[in-house]
């Protein structure tokens, strides 16, 4: 691991809990002098940050905190319904029983984490790792990094849908269960319904319970924006 990843990790975790908040400009120097790290690293931090979709970097400007928008959550969530359809069709073809185990035991996760009473965070963590799974299992390399760009926007929604919905806890575990079991029962076609199902009702949660949060004056009226983007894959 580099300095420069080091910093991003710190940067990460930061936009994450929300002491960076959406928006805000990151001064190289004042980044630099917190850390107490030179700017190389703090440069070479803002680029793996940008490439993860949680920064946006400005010539000789620093950077910004991405401010994700409703154009944003139909494109993040478009992009996801397409390429996590063709992952699930393709890990039902190539898996492997290593690649099953790796499923089963991020579900497992999930359930002892909900026995625990685990955070909002945690939650949306474990959502992620689960994905990352049938990302993995579909061995398909310009696939999983297609993931990796959006991977960590769609964990910032997920944490969102979670803080804003009281009830997230009831589907947490059962649509991923579904989808497992569909995956191990080769099903491809109920597999890849499964999975349009799910990235359906994360994406409808986050606009029934972040309407505020996600839409900004250039986006309006946000029904028919997000949806115009979304629905071919979300809803088909």
């Amino acid at each position: 691991m580099t300095l420069g990843d080091v910093v991003a990790a710190r940067l990460r975790d930061s936009i994450i809990v929300g002491e960076l908040r959406p928006g805000q400009h990151l001064r190289e120097e004042e980044i630099s002098a917190m850390l107490q790290v030179s700017r190389g690293p703090v440069r070479d931090a803002f680029l793996v940050l940008q490439r993860e979709g949680l920064v946006q970097v400005m010539r000789h400007r620093g950077a910004r905190v991405v401010d994700l928008s409703a154009t944003d959550l139909g494109e993040v969530y478009s992009l996801r319904a397409a390429i996590e359809d063709l992952a699930v069709r393709l890990a039902i073809r190539r898996r492997t029983d290593a690649d099953i185990a790796a499923m089963q035991a991020s579900l497992g996760d999930m359930r002892s984490g909900l026995r625990r009473r685990i955070n909002e965070q945690d939650a949306a963590r474990l959502d992620v790792e689960f994905h990352d799974t049938i990302f993995a299992a579909a061995h398909h390399e310009r696939l999983y990094e297609s993931w990796s760009a959006i991977r960590m926007q769609v964990f910032l929604l997920l944490l969102r849908r979670n803080i804003a919905n009281a009830d997230w806890k009831v589907a947490t575990v059962g649509g991923h269960a579904q989808i497992l079991e569909l995956i191990q029962a080769s099903d491809e076609e109920g597999a890849a319904k499964a999975v349009r199902f799910h990235v359906s009702t994360g994406y409808e949660r986050i606009v029934a319970g972040q309407l505020e949060r996600v839409q900004d004056a250039a986006d309006q009226p946000l029904e028919d924006d997000v949806r115009s983007i979304a629905d071919s894959f979300l809803l088909r």
